[in-house]
Parts: structure tokens; sequence; C-alpha cells
């Protein structure tokens, strides 16, 4: 086992129990889903959280599978997988009561989830930051880390602030597609990721990948 390996194998623990956590969560709403109701605004919001920390997933695989394992490394690895891990144990009650309106629990605790999940990627970009100056196409990869962070933060943070249902429900489903379509980018050019980290330019990674293809 590599030192990465070792490093990454305690920050998936912890990413991975974040997941489980919202798992349990919907299958408890869905247990009790006559004794209470589930409305759409809670499993909404765990949709996206389950989606954003596995984004966060594959922003730290991709960034630091080449830094060199340090304890400082593993303890912000640790505090910022704990700020996710309350973020998502946020999103459903731990108690189930007759008549419970999840409504009600996501208008208490919907606006510390959501930032909660803006601090966990800022200070991932932060942290990222030397290594990220350090790579060959650092100028590239800077601007499009810059406009993921101001897209994130101008989706997220009013979201986060918002009473209105609608306005809520558009933010996030703007940012679910987001991940979504970039899901499904990644899957058909799994390998251009790894290009623009080595240098490449976009059309060169997009080229790459048809020449692969055929």
């Amino acid at each position: 086992m590599s030192a990465f390996e070792f490093f990454f194998s305690f920050y998936a623990l912890l990413l991975g129990l974040s997941v489980a956590v919202i798992a349990t969560g919907v299958a408890t709403a869905i247990q009790h889903r006559k004794r209470i109701r589930i409305g759409w605004l809670t499993p909404l919001l765990a949709l996206f959280v389950g989606l954003d920390i596995a984004s966060f997933w594959d922003f730290a695989w991709t960034i630091f599978r080449e830094v060199s394992f340090s304890y400082g490394l593993l303890i912000v690895g640790l505090a910022i997988s704990l700020i996710y891990f309350v973020a998502a144990s946020l999103v459903f009650p731990h108690a189930i009561e007759d008549d419970l309106s999840l409504d009600d629990h996501f208008w208490a605790n919907k606006k510390l989830v959501l930032l909660l999940t803006t601090a966990a990627n800022l200070g991932a970009i932060l942290t990222a930051l030397p290594v990220i100056m350090a790579m060959p196409a650092a100028q590239l990869l800077l601007i499009n880390y810059g406009v993921t962070v101001a897209l994130y933060v101008g989706l997220v943070v009013p979201a986060a602030f918002t009473r209105n249902k609608a306005v809520f429900a558009t933010l996030t489903w703007i940012h679910i597609a987001i991940y979504l379509i970039l899901g499904a980018l990644s899957a058909a050019f799994p390998n251009a990721g790894d290009a623009m980290l080595e240098g490449a330019k976009p059309a060169e990674a997009a080229a790459a990948q048809t020449g692969a293809a055929k």
C-alpha cells in the first residue's frame, strides 16, 4: 500500500460514512412513510449533498494522489471529511415521531447543511492550491477551479439563505444537473482529466480520447 493509498483509505472511509448517513435517512423516511410527511425538499437536499460528496471524493483523488503523505494532510482531510459528515447527518432527523413533517426539519437545518458543504469545498480548494500551482497546467487548472468555485458559491449560498421553495429548487436542480452532466462526460472520456493535469489543452485531451476510442 502506497502512502497515498493509506491516506485515501482513511479519507474515503469518512466520506463513505457520510453517504451511509444519507442512505440511512432515506431508508428510515421510506420505512416510516405512513407516520411522517416526507415532501420533496429533504429528498432534493439529500440528492444534492450525496452528489456533492461524490464530486469532492473525485476531486481529492484527482488532485492529491501524487502528493506525499503527511500528518498535516491527514488532519486537513479529517477536518473536511468531518464537516461533510456533520452536514450529511443534519439532512434527515434522527428521531421519528408521528405526524412529523420533514419540511419542518428541512427549514430548520437547510442553511447549516449548505454552508457546511460550502466550507468543505472552500477548504479543499485552499488546501489544494499549492499542489495545483506546482502542476504543468497550473494556469488552466486555476482558471477552471476558480470558475467552479464561483459557480458553486453562486448557486449554493443563495440556496442556503432563501426561504422560497421555488428559488431553492431551481438553484439546487441546476447544480444537480451540472453534476450529472459532468458525471456523464467523465464516463464518456475517463482520461481527459488526467491529460489536462499533465499539461494537455482541453482540445488535445478530447482528441486523445477520440483516438483511443477508434
